[in-house]
Order: C-alpha cells, then sequence, then structure tokens
C-alpha cells in the first residue's frame, strides 16, 4: 500500500570522510551565478537562488549515510547540496553528480575539483551508472525544478530513476510551496506517490527563498 502522509565519464571515486570538505559559504557569489543562470534559461532552473541551509539539511539528515553506499545527485547546480554530501559519505562510498548545464558544471568543478560530475541529463541515470559499474543506487538527491517540467519529461526522469534504484532506496527532492499551485506541481505529486511506496512530505521551510519543504521517498 502506498502512503503519503499530508559527458566522457571517469570511473567512480570513493571519497572518504576525512577528505571530504564541510560546507562552505560563498552566498552572495553563488546566488549571482544562480541567478545569471536562471535569467538566461529560467524553465531549466526554476528558482532564482540555490537552496538555503535549513533547506539543504533537512533534504541530508533524512539520508541513511550509514549504509548507503552508492548515492547519486541530481542538478546540483552551484553545489549548495553538494558540500553537505560531501561531508557525510563514508569511506568506500560511490558518489556523483548529475549536471545539464554547462556553466553551472564548470562552477562546481572549480568548486570540487575532485568531483566526479557528469553533464548529462538525469534521464540517463541507468546508462551512466552501467558506465560508472554501479548496479543500483541507495539514495538520490534531487535539486531538479519538477514544476517547471512537462509531463513527459517528469515522467521519463522518474521511471528512469526508480529503475536505478535499489529495493528500499530513497529518494530526496523538494519543491517550492507556490509550486503547488500549479498544474505541474500537483502532477508531480501524483507521479512519486503512484510509485514509491512511502512519501512523506517535510514541514515547511519557511527561511528558504522561495519557501519549500522537502519529499521524502522510498521505493
Amino acid at each position: 500500500m502506498r502512503t503519503t502522509t499530508a559527458n566522457t565519464l571517469s570511473p567512480p571515486r570513493p571519497v572518504s570522510v576525512e577528505a571530504a570538505p564541510a560546507p562552505k559559504r560563498e552566498p552572495k557569489a553563488k546566488a549571482l551565478r544562480f541567478f545569471r543562470e536562471f535569467v538566461r534559461t529560467p524553465t531549466s532552473m526554476g528558482a532564482i537562488a540555490p537552496s538555503g541551509e535549513p533547506l539543504c539539511r533537512a533534504m541530508v539528515d533524512w539520508i541513511e549515510f550509514d549504509t548507503a553506499r552508492s548515492i547519486v545527485e541530481y542538478g546540483p547546480g552551484t553545489g549548495v547540496v553538494t558540500d553537505f554530501i560531501l561531508s557525510r559519505l563514508r569511506p568506500g562510498s560511490v558518489f556523483f553528480s548529475i549536471e545539464r548545464n554547462p556553466k553551472l558544471a564548470a562552477v562546481l568543478r572549480r568548486r570540487h575539483p575532485g568531483l566526479n560530475l557528469v553533464e548529462d541529463s538525469a534521464a540517463n541515470i541507468n546508462t551512466i551508472c552501467r558506465r560508472h559499474g554501479v548496479d543500483g543506487v541507495d539514495a538520490v538527491l534531487s535539486g531538479l525544478p519538477w514544476a517547471s517540467f512537462p509531463e513527459s519529461l517528469q515522467v521519463e526522469i522518474l521511471d528512469a530513476t526508480f529503475r536505478a534504484m535499489k529495493p528500499r532506496a530513497q529518494f530526496v527532492t523538494f519543491a517550492y510551496q507556490l509550486g503547488m499551485l500549479t498544474k505541474a506541481g500537483r502532477r508531480f505529486r501524483k507521479l512519486i506517490s503512484s510509485r514509491f511506496s512511502e512519501v512523506t512530505p517535510s514541514d515547511i521551510v519557511w527561511r528558504n527563498l522561495p519557501p519549500a519543504f522537502v519529499y521524502r521517498c522510498r521505493k
């Protein structure tokens, strides 16, 4: 029963806890870069500013890093959530990020030169996993602007993600409170509820710009 409460790729690099940096704080510079990309490609960005620290923590705190051995991030943007992920990875874990926007990918490479970053669409997650030697994903953290996507793209990425995930794997993403007023935002909620065995929305993170909440999903 489903419940709802309320692109050449390098080999994967295990990231050790000792090498993982603490979350970096460059709010003004990151926000400016993010805003420029929003102006240039608003439908692919979905927001005017990067996620704030409270929203990042609401996403990352739920992930079971002690047992997750293969972790993927969709749409890392300027790397605000990436910082928190890297600070919590366990030794031997495989982690890579998928970013389609080349300008944001360049920013992320400068910020984390050792990051295994793939410039591609998240819809190709299964091909990317095979090339990395990953036979199943334990956790997916998504920063994609789902409410900006047409239904066909929402379905394509979700179905590909579901196939790539191991049984009982975790999927976490966020949504803006205002996005629930849109048809695409309401449709996305129905799509994840019809696929995952558990879908639990968090409380609203009012300190984010704009206010948002997190979907915590279990396969």
